[in-house]
């Protein structure tokens, strides 16, 4: 990535601002053993809430998570008991367990250690937040592609998605895609060309 010259010649290292980045993840990871849960289980928790219709199976939470299936089964469980999630049967195959935040779920989230940080976000202004976000998105996209990692998105810039004579929908499962639907996050997102 080519360095911006606008930026101040005296901005730290690349390596001081990453290992900021690591702490900042661990101090987020030890605030996560809050509210009766722990990091994954909070993980778990804002993925459901974030998830389309197509992508909220323990498989697809396990590739978001960059975990294994046997992690995730054990926090799905524990969700489970604590009454913070539900399990049902696709409608579409019978094989495949779909997962639904219950109403304490939902409720759980709005305790989420996370807020403290969002609220840390907001507090720093416009600009500065969206310049943030924007290098943060580089970052996170060079990461996914390093890793090879699951590239999840929404349907905006999807080659999934598609125009029919009632709006958009998908083209995975050919259904409708409301406002709402449309800003979750899709395990089957794939770039469009030239995007």
């Amino acid at each position: 990535m080519a360095r911006d010259d606008s930026d101040d010649d005296d901005s730290p290292p690349a390596l001081e601002i990453a290992t900021r980045l690591e702490r900042l993840g661990r101090l987020l990871r030890q605030a996560g053993h809050a509210g009766g849960l722990v990091p994954t289980q909070w993980e778990v928790l804002r993925y459901l809430a974030r998830a389309n219709r197509l992508s909220r199976s323990p498989g697809a939470v396990a590739r978001y998570l960059g975990t294994t299936k046997g992690t995730v089964s054990q926090s799905l469980l524990t969700l489970t008991r604590k009454g913070l999630d539900t399990r049902r049967t696709s409608a579409v195959d019978e094989r495949q367990v779909l997962l639904d935040l219950t109403e304490a779920g939902r409720a759980k989230l709005a305790s989420d250690p996370l807020q403290a940080l969002a609220r840390d976000l907001d507090g720093l202004g416009g600009k500065t937040r969206r310049r943030f976000a924007r290098g943060l998105s580089e970052l996170l996209g060079h990461e996914i592609d390093r890793q090879k990692a699951a590239r999840f998105g929404t349907c905006e810039g999807c080659a999934h998605r598609a125009e029919q004579d009632g709006g958009p929908a998908c083209r995975i499962d050919k259904a409708p895609l409301d406002s709402t639907e449309q800003n979750l996050l899709c395990a089957s997102f794939t770039l469009e060309k030239g995007a």
